[in-house]
């Protein structure tokens, strides 16, 4: 992309008032040494007339030119072989310039001679000597000002022809980024000062909000932020303003990543993405706080192998506890949770269960052996699509298995249980959504069966970067060279990342009595049509133009907005930031336990018939807690 042409409206930015004043000053020096210099220190009194007359026409006239090349374009301190060319052709023009003045003014310029009056002229060696020591003199300063600037900011090891770097962000992970620049010479780089909103100082250039005017100043071949909390406004002001500019950007890791993955922070360095921008602020908790509740307790993951429930391992695993079993019944998923958290993070307490929760005897068998406390239930079946298509397995692994495991884990004696639930089991459409809004009501059951276990629910929607997910959908479509699908122009989603997802349901953990159900702060929801276009921009093409976007229109069941919470529930804050808790009439116990025998019974009989009945009554709402006698499943 071709950086954008810079506007000749106003040819002198913003912090070139000391480099103007300078160079009035040198070119006065230049001019009168000229003079000095011809004639060895003993001008005659008309050539010292001469100077005197036309010496405030060479300073302005000089630094009118010099304005035109573009000299003042950027700070002095960031002068290049390209700037030097500059002031040769400013100071060529200044010259000639001077020249056509004099030539044009001279029969009013008289001096008296011997012979009477006479016009004068300057001589040619002045024009000479002038063009030299003010070339010279301008170069000199801003070499000296390059020389004495990148000597304080980056030190003689960086690489003088490193890429020019500007760094986003003055605080700990911007000066971090700056000492690793400075550390490694052989990356490449050349950091060249910061742009920040809330300080001040010399190495900072300006805001965010001033990111254009400073790009044209500098002229950085690379924009890194690092500030790794940053909001998603201000990443994408500054991916706007680089994109603009055709300045490519980067950011540094997440907390999470950065934990993750080593000391170097050079090497975490990655692409913005299209989920850093989304417009919402982060969310971000210590782990090592919220989740103290883990630590030196023996917990259990079921579905550890899957998006959320490798990222609940790899957090729990920060905490150390005594024991971290890994369920799932997928052995390459299992395979890899494994090997990242034993091979590459030496989390030497986990175990590795190959054991599907739809075993209830074998789940008896794993809680026997382990004897978690407690209990994060992740494993379900979530494609709403799929899940349509196999109505029977979704009731039985996302519901039915999740009634048994409850039930298990209650007579365990478990102290914890957390069901991880989804927005799509408020007012559900969908078999998924219906099966997990039946895996709620079996945990609220639950906890009123076994009063000795804290049983919850967390609801939150789509998690970017989970499998399914509609970014990486549209990342392959992207690549495929479109067209990109979106169902409906009209449709939202709210979206979060797996880390801050996870933090937010181990928080919940930590706030359950028994039976609530939380639905985590999920910010604004998000146009899927909004997210395509973007995603298009951030590869670089225009929509319409090179890629298309298809509307294909809505599946059976898919809603245009989803919710968090029920009609029939009353949000209500809690300790937490960005975790409210759904007040509902309480369950009764019976009802649910008499849908879910109904259930199960159309599931053994494989009746996807009768099933599609009871998941429509559930979407209708005549089968909800807060009206058990219209609770028929069938």
């Amino acid at each position: 992309m071709r950086r954008r042409l810079r506007t000749a409206a106003f040819p002198i930015h913003r912090h070139s008032v000391p480099q103007v004043v300078l160079d009035a000053g040198l070119v006065a020096l230049a001019y009168y040494l000229a003079y000095s210099l011809r004639f060895d220190g003993e001008l005659p009194s008309r050539y010292s007339d001469l100077l005197w007359r036309t010496i405030t026409f060479a300073i302005f006239g000089s630094l009118f030119c010099f304005a035109i090349v573009g000299m003042y374009r950027h700070w002095m301190r960031y002068s290049s072989q390209r700037e030097y060319l500059k002031i040769a052709e400013g100071t060529v023009l200044a010259v000639l310039v001077l020249v056509g003045y004099v030539a044009i003014v001279q029969p009013v310029m008289l001096t008296s001679t011997p012979d009477g009056l006479r016009p004068l002229s300057i001589p040619a060696s002045v024009l000479v000597l002038y063009g030299l020591l003010l070339g010279a003199l301008l170069t000199g300063s801003r070499f000296v000002a390059h020389l004495i600037f990148m000597r304080g900011i980056s030190g003689w090891r960086t690489r003088r022809d490193g890429r020019k770097v500007l760094i986003v962000g003055a605080g700990d992970g911007g000066h971090l980024l700056y000492a690793e620049l400075r550390k490694n010479p052989d990356l490449g780089y050349r950091p060249i000062g910061y742009v920040d909103d809330n300080k001040k100082g010399s190495d900072i250039l300006g805001t965010t909000f001033e990111l254009d005017e400073v790009l044209e100043d500098v002229e950085p071949d690379e924009v890194m932020i690092a500030i790794p909390s940053a909001s998603g406004e201000l990443r994408g002001r500054v991916v706007r303003a680089c994109r603009e500019q055709g300045v490519p950007v980067r950011t540094v890791p997440t907390v999470f990543e950065l934990l993750q993955g080593g000391n170097h922070l050079t090497r975490q360095l990655r692409e913005v993405r299209v989920e850093d921008v989304l417009g919402r602020n982060p969310v971000r908790m210590e782990i090592e706080s919220v989740g103290n509740y883990l630590r030196d307790q023996r917990v259990l993951v079921t579905g550890a192998g899957g998006s959320i429930g490798s990222e609940i391992c790899r957090q729990i695993a920060r905490v150390n506890p005594s024991r971290l079993v890994l369920v799932d019944h997928s052995e390459a998923n299992l395979f890899e949770i494994e090997r990242e958290l034993v091979g590459e993070r030496h989390v030497l307490t986990s175990v590795s269960v190959l054991a599907d929760v739809k075993d209830e005897e074998r789940m008896r068998e794993v809680f026997a052996e382990h004897q978690p406390e407690i209990v994060f239930h992740a494993a379900a079946y979530k494609h709403v699509g799929l899940m349509e298509s196999n109505p029977i397995e979704a009731v039985r692994n996302n519901a039915l298995a999740t009634r048994a495991l409850t039930t298990v884990a209650g007579e365990a004696g478990v102290q914890t249980f957390v069901l991880i639930s989804t927005d799509k089991a408020v007012a559900p459409a969908t078999v998924m959504g219906a099966s997990k809004a039946l895996a709620e009501w079996a945990m609220e059951a639950a906890n009123t069966h076994f009063p000795e276990t804290s049983f919850c629910a967390v609801r939150f929607g789509n998690v970017l970067g989970s499998s399914g997910s509609v970014v990486p959908i549209f990342r392959r479509q992207i690549a495929a060279g479109g067209p990109l699908t979106v169902t409906d122009p009209e449709m939202t989603r709210f979206f979060m990342t797996i880390p801050e997802a996870v933090q937010l349901v181990i928080r919940s953990g930590s706030l359950s009595n028994g039976g609530e159900v939380y639905a985590l702060d999920m910010g604004e929801p998000v146009s899927i049509m909004g997210l395509a276009k973007q995603m298009v921009e951030f590869s670089g093409l225009q929509v319409g133009r090179d890629i298309g976007i298809e509307i294909v229109g809505r599946r059976p069941g898919e809603k245009l907005h989803e919710q968090l919470f029920n009609s029939y529930e009353t949000p209500e804050p809690t300790p937490a930031e960005k975790i409210r808790r759904a007040a509902r009439p309480a369950v009764d116990p019976a009802w649910v336990d008499y849908v879910f025998d109904k259930v199960a019974l159309l599931v053994a009989e494989g009746d996807a018939a009768a099933l599609a009945v009871a998941v429509a009554e559930l979407s209708t709402g005549r089968a909800t807690p807060a009206e058990p006698s219209g609770g028929t499943a069938s």
